[in-house]
């Protein structure tokens, strides 16, 4: 019998972030195939926190029936293990061989739900359903029985999973200390819609009898009612983001004002008033999705990840505190203490404390090794390029696989997009439209290859797959340290102009 350390096939450097605080620490957008030009499913992520991500590829693998996997802490101590399943898939950051994605922002919800005896944190559950799941239902099935399982140890959280057909949403919650289980739900995001989420739950009412649609736990309304949550006899509607994750003047500051931008900037028609992120009496919660005012390119759903509020009244570019030079960064803490009176920045989708950022495609009329997109990115999701990786390679760019974030290197992705964008601050203003030319002359050069880059891959996926696999590694290899590459360059140029 073999013992599979959990702490080697999961990158303890890729969830590096749990080092660091990460409340009001993520974005997803989620973006089904009917809302987008090209039919792509399309996720979006941005990994906020101080840490310095190593992008890792994990090959498939067999084991023997009885073999078993280690659940480590990110000391190295084994906190229990788990029954190991006969094949695993392979797996780059977030998604794995079958186009299947997986992203996650943290709600927190009611501190007292947590289980510190349950054994599966969030990002186990994430890594494990990427590698025993080919598609969102199942993954979500690979979670939620796990948990049912072996207890699931996080705080509340909200879940991306996409496939090259669909897009749900699931938000999960623990059910106090003790025992296994969780409290869940999961919808189907409507083809031709767009949601997102950041920090808070987002699922409100749900249906109860649409298993093609929403699925949930038998314990989510029964908790409720047993804590004092909810009240059935009061008439009100059953909804899960104010049961489990109750709304408060900060969070709907610092979390739903990006969702309400997001939506925003997606369906202009919709016409969403700021009243509800910033805790007017009375206001309605944003809608889980909206349908898009026009369907969205993938350089579309790239722009939704950088938005500083430019053109609002929460503009971060404007006013005293943005400084002579427009500069749209805020330094922790959010909010402090001034006479007995609390004051506080707004916080944006774009931030400066970023590990990775990633833009998902999915895309059903291709081989899943051609199909599945991986446009990612490190650092400030403002300042960065997206580089593709397609799901079909079997090595990652050298310069995005190393680094410490306790030693500057010109060798590590992140450190130099964090040295142009920290640079950047000197002369916002100036610098940022020097930046900006050269991703957007970036970015566009590897959209407009990506047609002929597929359609060749398709064609070896038929008639020669080892060729197919080398030739996607070589692409996406290349071009992901010539972008880096070409950023030092800029770094370069920002310092001498």
């Amino acid at each position: 019998m073999r013992m599979i350390g959990l702490i080697s096939v999961l990158w303890i450097c890729v969830w590096g972030f749990i080092f660091s605080p990460r409340t009001q620490a993520c974005t997803n957008i989620l973006v089904t195939k009917g809302a987008t030009r090209d039919g792509s499913v399309m996720v979006t992520y941005s990994c906020d926190g101080e840490w310095h991500p190593i992008l890792r590829y994990t090959p498939a693998a067999d084991y023997e029936p009885e073999d078993s996997l280690e659940i480590t802490d990110w000391s190295g101590d084994v906190r229990g293990k788990i029954k190991q399943v006969e094949h695993t898939y392979a797996v780059i950051r977030q998604m794995n061989e079958h186009q299947l994605v997986i992203a996650e922002s943290t709600f927190d919800g009611r501190p007292e739900l947590q289980n510190p005896e349950g054994l599966l944190h969030y990002w186990d559950l994430m890594q494990l359903a990427l590698q025993r799941a080919k598609t969102a239902r199942e993954a979500i099935k690979v979670m939620t029985d796990l948990v049912a399982d072996y207890g699931y140890r996080s705080t509340g959280e909200s879940i991306s999973i996409a496939d090259p057909n669909e897009v749900w949403l699931l938000e999960i919650i623990g059910p106090g200390p003790g025992g296994k289980g969780a409290v869940w739900v999961a919808q189907r995001i409507p083809d031709g819609y767009v949601s997102c989420h950041a920090n808070k739950a987002r699922i409100g009412e749900f249906p109860l009898n649409d298993p093609e649609n929403c699925w949930y736990s038998e314990n989510v309304i029964s908790l409720a009612v047993e804590k004092g949550y909810y009240d059935p006899a009061s008439g009100e509607p059953f909804v899960f983001h104010e049961v489990y994750g109750p709304s408060t003047p900060r969070n709907l500051r610092w979390a739903d004002t990006r969702v309400w931008s997001i939506l925003r900037r997606v369906a202009p028609s919709a016409n969403l008033k700021a009243d509800y992120h910033r805790a007017v009496e009375g206001a309605e919660p944003y809608p889980l999705w909206v349908k898009p005012d026009e369907k969205l390119s993938l350089a579309d759903v790239m722009e939704l990840m950088r938005d500083h509020y430019e053109g609002t009244d929460f503009d971060m570019t404007k006013g005293i505190d943005a400084g002579p030079f427009g500069s749209p960064y805020r330094w922790r803490p959010l909010n402090w203490m001034v006479d007995s009176v609390e004051y506080a920045w707004e916080r944006p989708v774009s931030t400066q404390q970023v590990g990775f950022t990633f833009v998902s495609q999915s895309r059903s009329w291709l081989p899943d090794p051609v199909g599945g997109v991986l446009w990612y990115g490190v650092d400030d999701s403002y300042t960065t390029c997206y580089v593709p990786l397609y799901c079909g390679i079997n090595a990652v760019p050298e310069s995005y696989a190393v680094g410490s974030i306790k030693q500057f290197t010109w060798d590590s992705a992140w450190w130099v997009f964090n040295f142009v964008a920290n640079f950047a601050t000197l002369k916002y203003s100036y610098m940022i439209e020097d930046i900006r030319a050269v991703q957007r002359r970036l970015e566009g050069d590897l959209i407009a290859l990506q047609p002929a880059v597929d359609q060749t891959a398709a064609q070896l996926a038929k008639s020669n797959p080892d060729l197919m696999t080398r030739y996607l590694t070589d692409y996406s290899v290349t071009h992901g340290n010539l972008v880096v590459k070409r950023w030092r360059e800029l770094a370069e140029y920002l310092m001498r102009k």
